[in-house]
């Protein structure tokens, strides 16, 4: 697989731990009463979690060049 689209184990946790803050938000909150926009970043973040690739990485090393 690209290396540019891998993430390392430290990323891979912090995206975990954010998507679950979301999550915890979210429940909560209450499912019914968030709007469907927050569960877009909380789906994101725990598949990038979980398969270890992250497209927002892979853009920004594009844009900056790393």
């Amino acid at each position: 697989m690209n290396s540019a689209l891998k993430i390392d184990k430290a990323t891979r946790f912090f995206l975990l731990v954010i998507s679950l803050l979301i999550w915890a938000g979210i429940w909560l909150t209450g499912y019914k009463s968030v709007h469907w926009l927050l569960y877009v970043p909380a789906a994101f973040l725990l598949l990038a979690a979980i398969l270890g690739i992250c497209p927002g990485m892979f853009f920004s090393r594009q844009i900056f060049k790393k």
